[in-house]
């Protein structure tokens, strides 16, 4: 078989040489269309049910919140595992699917049994799923830094700003903020004044939840004129918080200031951000959606970063920590200059130990267009350009040369044993 594929390409040279015209057309696509990143991305396909139930113990959350969740996603089409795992305050699910299963069609799938589950759930209790990303996503990282702003100046900034612009980029997934302190007002209650006012403490809750927020009312017409009737409740700082009435009796209010402490204070933090010892920061982390290009992912970043910056506040910059773009491009550069060195290598051997340049141009070409073959059978199976698969072309391209430099030897030596004045038939 071998042997007349060889003999029909060496009858058929304008054939060969237009079939390699549309290898190396369609390789060049390959290689700009083909992602790239630096990891395989090798997890499975799956989808993360997050659902927080505030100060609950491990055991009613799993009671409670995991259980349903996990018997609901069971009979998810496509589903291979359902992993339920319970913490103080959270549960998270883990449904993993089907390899080769899209992964926006295992989302849609899940949303759909989560609608049903949801009526399962507490009161106030409230799942949703995580971002169409895996631990692989995290391509890039940045740092907010100023001198003249705090810790939690720097967090307010990066969580209402920075995150939202950020997330716009394209092929980002999420924008998660690390470090610094979250701005909370915290009403720390005196049950001894609880107590003497006789005032429970859920009344205190549910003042300060139902006094945050706006009223609407009717249209007023006077004078040929309407006016929109509103009532303006949107608590803005701890003063309107402080004057909210608890309770009133005999014409006297109570107020939160009466029986309670208002502060703004920093909200618990789990952990904490260093940059190179010097002292905490705040960062964030961008992750990239779920077979998008990583490359490009990270492009997109940089742009966005350089047109925000302009509207930061003075003396805050932001500032790269870690970006993949830099494994990527070593990468690249290490196959590029491996190709090289083995095309110099083939050329040196075939021209020193045959004394003919054209043989060693039959090797030297072909590296190349076996390179953008095995990019084309890439692009075909969905597979990324990364590490691996750039790292096994390198190998391989060695296997393929010391194959084409012994079959233009053999060649040679069969042309050697030709009679002198032989036909180029014959040849």
């Amino acid at each position: 078989m071998i042997n007349k594929i060889i003999d029909w390409s060496a009858r058929n040279i304008f054939m060969v040489l237009l079939a390699t015209l549309f290898i190396v057309v369609a390789g060049v696509y390959a290689v700009v269309k083909t992602p790239i990143d630096a990891l395989p991305d090798l997890s499975d396909v799956q989808v993360i049910v997050y659902t927080e139930f505030p100060g609950q113990a491990p055991q009613v959350v799993e009671d409670q919140v995991t259980y349903p969740l996990t018997t609901a996603m069971l009979s998810v089409p496509k589903s291979r595992v359902v992993r339920g795992f319970s913490y103080f305050g959270a549960s998270f699910v883990y449904i993993i699917f089907e390899d080769g299963t899209d992964i926006y069609w295992a989302r849609s799938r899940v949303l759909e049994y989560l609608n049903f589950a949801s009526a399962r759930m507490p009161k106030g209790v409230t799942p949703q799923i995580g971002p169409d990303a895996t631990g692989v996503g995290w391509v890039y990282q940045y740092v907010v830094i100023a001198k003249d702003k705090t810790l939690a100046e720097l967090r307010t900034l990066q969580d209402w700003y920075l995150r939202y612009q950020l997330t716009k980029a394209h092929g980002v997934a999420e924008v998660a903020s690390i470090g610094g302190f979250v701005q909370t007002y915290q009403v720390t209650v005196d049950p001894v004044k609880l107590r003497a006012y006789g005032i429970p403490l859920n009344k205190v809750v549910q003042v300060i939840r139902e006094s945050n927020r706006d009223v609407g009312g009717r249209v007023v017409e006077m004078a040929e004129t309407e006016y929109m009737v509103r009532g303006k409740g949107y608590l803005r700082g701890k003063g309107d918080i402080e004057a909210l009435v608890v309770k009133s009796e005999k014409g006297t209010p109570v107020l939160v200031r009466d029986i309670a402490r208002v502060e703004l204070a920093p909200d618990e933090r789990r952990g904490l951000t260093e940059l190179n010892g010097e002292g905490e920061v705040v960062s964030g982390i961008a992750m990239a959606r779920y077979g998008e290009n990583a490359l490009e992912v990270i492009h997109h970043l940089k742009s966005k970063i350089s047109e925000i910056s302009a509207g930061l506040p003075a003396g805050v910059s932001i500032q790269a920590v870690y970006d993949r773009s830099d494994l990527i491009y070593r990468a690249i550069k290490s196959l590029t200059v491996t190709l090289i060195e083995e095309s110099i290598i083939v050329a040196l051997v075939c021209f020193v130990f045959l004394l003919h340049a054209r043989s060693a141009l039959v090797a030297i070409l072909m590296l190349p267009v076996a390179v953008l073959m095995a990019f084309i059978a890439m692009r075909l199976l969905g597979m990324s350009s990364n590490l691996m698969s750039l790292g096994g072309i390198a190998i391989a391209i060695g296997a393929m040369i010391d194959a084409a430099i012994v079959m233009i030897e053999n060649a040679h030596k069969h042309l050697e044993r030709l009679k002198q004045g032989h036909s180029n038939q014959q040849r």
